[in-house]
């Protein structure tokens, strides 16, 4: 099949890969000229994730442009230590921490190295079914025809709502957060290690690069506000936010968000707990368009890239779309929702071993 996936992001990307590596042929659309959306922010692609990417042999880029994280060291708001918790990795590979911008460029790069088209400045408004397939058209009044389409555009997805009119818009969770990078010297470090904080008003966390940069976030409880006022916080502005919300706290996090540069963004955070239409006979759901979570777990890039081997296995093993695209669903939507809903602060019962502990055999058939 013709596969049209709108969103050049880790899952558009990513399914592009699987689908060509399960007999497919994929195009692959992406908005921003460049890059994609949150090219500021980092991210650890968990141990799940990797296991994903190895999947279709794409682990390699990730991990020649990223770090290891080896654990999580826990500390109270008086600074105290509660210990440390290495990563169960069992015989997965371990996480990798790396900035959103570079993941884009490693596995777009990749993408092209396997000869998948990506077409920037494609950014699609709208989408019908034809006797022909889909027929998808974009802001620059161009179109472009395939047999499905399948939507990776993440939180604020316009496939999304081509599926479903009335599906749910993303919720705020209350947060906003701020990332920050700096290379200066004389604060503490965290090498190999995620150190985070529990500020008396908002969560921190930090880690050291092997090169000596300090990588750090902040998830301030915050109200919402217009999306036009957010995109128009300047650096310094995010570095003031952040730096008086840990401002006299007895720990380090403001003294690492003060000897921050211009590195410093900023945004919102929103998720989408339930979609209730994942597809239609011609298109279909992955990643964040799907089922957006809080960071709160580390897990959105994980699980979008979980996403797009699976549905590629079974648009492989399945002889129709509809099929394919139904097996899909139920094969991924318990374990998405429940994520969303560890991330959200939901009590679900269990301990991450779950979410970590999770294998795709690529040459395991899918049976429906």
């Amino acid at each position: 099949m013709r596969v049209l996936i709108a969103g050049g992001g880790v899952a558009g990307t990513v399914t592009a890969m699987a689908l060509q590596r399960a007999g497919h042929e994929p195009v692959v659309f992406e908005a921003y000229p460049s890059g994609g959306a949150d090219a500021g922010a980092f991210l650890t692609v968990m141990h799940n994730g990797m296991d994903a990417l190895k999947a279709i042999d794409a682990d390699g880029p990730v991990n020649d442009t990223s770090f290891a994280a080896l654990g999580v060291e826990l500390v109270g708001p008086d600074g105290t230590s509660m210990g440390t918790r290495e990563f169960d990795t069992g015989e997965l590979a371990g996480p990798r921490t790396l900035t959103r911008a570079a993941l884009y460029r490693a596995l777009q790069e990749e993408a092209g190295r396997r000869g998948i088209t990506v077409e920037h400045g494609r950014r699609l408004v709208s989408a019908e079914t034809t006797a022909q397939g889909v027929v998808a058209t974009f802001a620059d009044g161009s179109t472009a025809t395939g047999d499905v389409l399948v939507g990776a555009d993440g939180v604020r997805s316009e496939v999304r709502t081509l599926i479903d009119p009335d599906a749910d818009r993303p919720r705020f969770t209350g947060l906003t957060v701020v990332y920050g990078y700096t290379r200066a010297e004389g604060l503490p470090a965290a090498p190999g290690v995620y150190r985070m904080i529990r500020g008396t008003r908002a969560a921190f966390g930090f880690t050291t690069a092997p090169d000596g940069a300090t990588f750090w976030f902040a998830r301030i409880p915050d109200t919402e506000r217009p999306r036009d006022e957010i995109a128009a916080v300047t650096p310094a502005g995010w570095r003031e936010f952040a730096h008086a919300t840990f401002d006299g706290d007895p720990l380090p996090c403001a003294d690492i968000v003060a000897a921050t540069g211009e590195d410093v963004f900023g945004g919102h955070s929103y998720d989408v707990p339930t979609t209730r239409v994942w597809s239609t006979d011609t298109m279909v759901l992955v990643g964040d368009a799907a089922h957006a979570a809080s960071p709160a777990a580390g897990q959105g890039a994980s699980m979008a890239l979980e996403d797009s081997v699976v549905l590629a296995l079974c648009l492989r093993d399945l002889p129709d779309a509809p099929s394919a695209f139904a097996a899909y669903e139920k094969l991924r939507r318990t374990r998405v929702e429940k994520l969303v809903a560890t991330s959200a602060g939901q009590d679900v019962g269990e301990k991450p071993g779950w979410l970590y502990h999770h294998h795709i055999d690529w040459n395991e058939r899918i049976t429906g």
